[in-house]
């Protein structure tokens, strides 16, 4: 029974997160204690499913650029003419780390303006050192035995990375996009504040009306997003280790 609980736990998560998207009326009795009489308990200045799609859209874009961008760099610092870029490199997946997404976004809504824009730079900055870090450990330790196997079989340096190389480090390059993933759908929040459609809406509506419930709703959802998420990329980490045979 043990085996399976966290599994059951898991789908019902999910079911429950569908069925509030879809009919959150019906939660409404659960909600109604934490609101001022008469207030609204179920967030009504929006639809929740279409700015819950609206804040995975945003997260899905910046991870994918951020993904590109820092697998793009571990492979060029891991070859022979890229290997004095390594710390230039580091200082750049650094930086979103460096600064506060507020002041990022602060930063960034002068030159692109309000929106969707300037978060997605937040998040692509925010989602570069974990991506780029795990690439680079997964490339740097990979087992010595197969690369030597893979240049006696006459492999070019090219043929080694697309076949050899980047097969093997997929766990663990995966691993680094499940906590990129897991750190932009907390931070996309933030990006209402500069007119971007994301569940941070409902957040703020919350706080700007002293309504409990709103804020809930909107925690809730993004939490649960993360769960979810984090746990199917995890099991895709997983099965990607056994089939490498690096469990």
């Amino acid at each position: 029974m043990k085996a399976w609980l966290p599994t059951f736990l898991r789908a019902l998560l999910c079911l429950v997160l569908i069925a509030f998207l879809l009919a959150p009326q019906v939660f409404e009795p659960l909600l109604k204690p934490l609101v001022q009489p008469n207030a609204p308990a179920i967030y009504n200045q929006g639809s929740l499913i279409d700015l819950t799609l609206l804040h995975l859209r945003t997260v899905f874009i910046a991870t994918v650029l951020a993904t590109l961008v820092a697998i793009l760099l571990a492979i060029m610092v891991t070859r022979p003419f890229g290997a004095e870029f390594l710390p230039l490199s580091r200082s750049l997946v650094n930086i979103g780390q460096t600064f506060p997404p507020v002041a990022v976004l602060a930063l960034a809504v002068p030159a692109v303006g309000f929106g969707e824009k300037p978060t997605l730079i937040a998040l692509f900055l925010y989602g570069l050192l974990p991506i780029f870090e795990n690439t680079l450990t997964a490339l740097t330790n990979l087992p010595r035995s197969v690369m030597e196997a893979a240049r006696g079989t006459g492999m070019t340096d090219f043929q080694r990375l697309l076949q050899v190389e980047l097969p093997l480090s997929l766990p663990v390059i995966v691993g680094g996009i499940r906590l990129s993933v897991v750190i932009s759908l907390a931070t996309a929040t933030i990006g209402s504040t500069v007119a971007a459609k994301t569940l941070g809406e409902v957040i703020i509506a919350g706080l700007q009306s002293n309504n409990l419930a709103f804020i809930l709703q909107g925690g809730l959802i993004v939490g649960a997003l993360a769960v979810l998420i984090y746990d199917a990329l995890t099991a895709v980490e997983a099965l990607l280790s056994r089939r490498t045979g690096r469990a």
